[in-house]
């Protein structure tokens, strides 16, 4: 299919490609296949930046072949050691995985929807090639994205994907909204490396239980949670809300295992910090996953995995 003719280019060369349905609009780019924008009505739904920066705090991006921390870029996959490039060095981490600062390639832009595929080669550590694809589509509920991975190489590799989303409900003050997350459990975390720091322990009746609404005023949150219960359409479903009764909702299917919230630190040079924007990522496993084996992915030659979650208005 033709590419859909409004897609622009900046002048960094980072292209930027508009989509619509309904009062929703959307703008994702193909530096890191970056959501850039969502809004519905004028009213914004996540976080957004100028399209030739670099996001803050890697909103909107993919983190593939493995989301999160990996410690000290080390793992042992089918009897074979490995060290990855490490890229959080104040913590000696190989995080997010190896192509949210690349260009991906676009394979189809409509007037609602827009595909982008790249190829994850081999890296310091990484002898695994994957073809990697996200599709983001606007629909009368608002965007629904899914992720594709096929393993290219010889031999079987491990895998997992995450997604920095980071909502909002227009201007309205965080401290001001509520959260309701559908997880059941939290996965703790060492403060000081933000790895695994023990076993998941049950949220309910402790001040991680957010599965009936609470307010997020003062609350700083860097966890993932897991046991996530979906509705009966297969979709579980995490809402932030303003008093006013309007909220966004984010959803994922039952490939999505985790999810990692973040209230982020509001003394990030060049980021609104916790004004108005709360991090709800996606994850099909925890934090240094290929070490635990916790959720881990793994994909034979030529197989595929798909996964989707999406986003819309209350």
């Amino acid at each position: 299919m033709p590419e859909f003719s409004s897609t622009t280019v900046t002048s960094t060369d980072v292209r930027t490609y508009p989509i619509r349905f309904g009062g929703y609009r959307a703008e994702v780019v193909s530096r890191g296949a970056a959501l850039r924008m969502l809004e519905r009505d004028g009213v914004a739904l996540t976080e957004t930046w100028p399209a030739q920066d670099q996001p803050p705090l890697s909103a909107g991006l993919v983190l593939a072949p493995w989301p999160n921390r990996i410690r000290d870029g080390h793992f042992v996959f089918d009897g074979v050691e490995h060290h990855l490039a490490i890229t959080e060095p104040e913590r000696h981490n190989a995080l997010h995985g190896l192509v949210r600062r690349d260009e991906w390639q676009l394979v189809e832009h409509t007037a609602s929807a827009v595909e982008q595929t790249i190829r994850v080669g081999l890296h310091k550590g990484w002898p695994y090639p994957l073809q990697v694809s996200v599709r983001h589509e606007l629909g009368p509920d608002g965007l629904v994205v899914t992720h594709t991975a096929t393993n290219i190489g010889a031999m079987p590799a491990p895998f997992g994907l995450g997604m920095h989303a980071y909502l909002r409900v227009g201007d309205v003050p965080l401290d001001d909204c509520t959260l309701t997350l559908t997880a059941g459990t939290r996965l703790p975390l060492d403060p000081a490396r933000l790895l695994p720091a023990g076993n998941s322990q049950s949220v309910y009746g402790t001040e991680f239980d957010f599965t009936t609404p609470r307010s997020l005023a003062g609350v700083q949150l860097d966890d993932p949670f897991s046991s996530i219960v979906p509705d009966p359409d297969g979709r579980a479903r995490h809402v932030l809300r303003a008093p006013d009764g309007t909220g966004t909702v984010l959803w994922t299917d039952r490939r999505f295992g985790w999810i990692q919230v973040y209230t982020a630190d509001p003394a990030v040079e060049g980021y609104p910090g916790r004004g108005r924007a709360l991090a709800i990522e996606p994850m099909t496993c925890p934090p240094d996953a290929f070490n635990s084996g916790i959720d881990q992915l793994v994909l034979e030659p030529n197989q595929t995995w798909s996964g989707s979650w999406g986003l819309g208005a209350l």
